[in-house]
């Protein structure tokens, strides 16, 4: 007679895993405020943006917490090649912050501001210098998320300028342009002449949109507000993005929900900003048309998230050991 044993599983505890990736919900939250400010709607703006600090907030404690009870946890997601590059996703939250805060609250938005932006930039310096000096990254863990740390540089201007910080946003906005060009070589290189992207991070190629979207939006901040050629070419681009990632969605529908799908929401959030801005200096019904299209799109993709969010945290499917 055979005696059979079930092994029991490793008890873990959830904080420990708590991701940094996870920020990028704050990301889509905030630049959903954004996006329903800009389509008219000022108050329900306001309350998102209430809700996204609420959210930007509880992460914040929790992942303190977990730098504090788990440092190897946090180092381990530092130099893992993937999980590096949402850590920015903290210091661009408060940029996005600023944003929202900068016609209320102009003196508190100057703070946040000055706050997010030296983060912004040490981050920045500090994951570049990673880059260039690991030599363990593979071509197969090259994904559009590492246009987050960078690129995100781009965001610093459409609240620096208006806050009085115009030399610095010239500075923000020069670092993730040329970022931009070099990463999205990179990130085609990969697409193109590799394996195609794991399931996971399969909802990262909706980050294509994200940089000249909010180029476009930094652009206009620097230039007066003039619609002139880069700015037309920076929507344009944009354009071209939201239609690849379109072509991609129904695939991407069929995927396992992950904290990854968050990363649907801000570049639709900007992409909406920027048609309606676009719309507004062009007088081009289309347009209009297309911000309100994708309005739509980002109300139902912040809904679903946030629905299947709560249903995996009530599940215990989030924080778990990979």
């Amino acid at each position: 007679m055979t005696q059979t044993s079930t092994e029991t599983p490793v008890p873990h505890n959830r904080l420990e895993h708590f991701p940094v990736a996870f920020f990028s919900a704050v990301m889509g939250l905030m630049g959903t405020s954004l996006a329903v400010e800009a389509a008219g709607f000022a108050t329900l703006g306001h309350w998102v943006a209430g809700f996204a600090l609420l959210v930007f907030a509880a992460q914040s404690a929790l992942y303190g917490l977990k730098a504090l009870r788990y440092p190897r946890a946090v180092a381990a997601e530092w130099n893992h090649p993937i999980k590096l590059a949402f850590f920015p996703a903290i210091s661009i939250s408060l940029l996005l912050g600023a944003i929202a805060l900068r016609g209320t609250e102009p003196d508190l938005a100057a703070i946040v501001w000055v706050i997010g932006a030296s983060a912004q930039a040490l981050l920045t310096l500090a994951i570049v210098t990673s880059w260039i000096s690991h030599r363990g990254f593979g071509v197969g863990q090259m994904s559009p998320a590492w246009f987050i740390p960078a690129v995100g540089n781009v965001n610093a201007p459409i609240a620096g300028v208006t806050l009085g910080f115009e030399e610095a946003s010239w500075y923000f906005f020069s670092i993730g342009l040329m970022f931009w060009i070099v990463l999205l070589t990179l990130v085609f290189n990969r697409l193109v002449f590799h394996d195609p992207l794991p399931g996971k991070l399969r909802p990262t190629l909706t980050i294509l949109i994200a940089p000249p979207a909010v180029a476009f939006l930094a652009w206009l901040q620097l230039n007066g507000g003039v619609l002139d050629a880069p700015a037309r070419i920076l929507y344009n681009l944009g354009l071209f993005f939201a239609a690849l990632v379109l072509v991609q969605l129904p695939g991407l529908l069929k995927l396992p929900f992950a904290l990854s799908f968050w990363a649907l929401s801000f570049p639709v959030a900007a992409m909406t900003i920027a048609s309606f801005r676009y719309a507004a200096l062009s007088g081009a019904m289309l347009f209009q048309v297309i911000g309100w299209t994708l309005l739509g799109l980002l109300a139902a993709i912040i809904t679903g998230l946030v629905w299947r969010t709560a249903i995996a945290v009530g599940r215990g499917e989030i924080c778990q050991p990979e």
